[in-house]
């Protein structure tokens, strides 16, 4: 089963449209941060998050969040999966 979203309709209007995409692609954590600050108030950043986590998009800021940031995310969604999933089984 394929969760890979076509949506990206958001992109059209993001912070991020009239940048250069390299800025998002940074090397190291100083460029992090500056990519995220221009994630900072964008109307697209909840969009964008979403489409990187249901994707599985490993590299880049996405959303205001870096790969760390999002793979911790996955993970506690998947926790709070498992731990609502045990209590409708208990």
């Amino acid at each position: 089963m394929s969760h890979i979203s076509a949506d990206t309709s958001w992109m059209n209007t993001g912070n991020c449209a009239d940048q250069h995409p390299s800025i998002f692609f940074p090397s190291d954590g100083v460029g992090v941060e500056r990519a995220k600050k221009l994630c900072e108030g964008c109307v697209s950043q909840n969009p964008c998050l979403e489409y990187a986590l249901v994707n599985r998009v490993e590299h880049g800021v996405w959303g205001g969040a870096s790969e760390r940031q999002r793979r911790r995310i996955l993970k506690a969604r998947r926790q709070s999966l498992l731990q609502e999933t045990s209590v409708q089984i208990s």
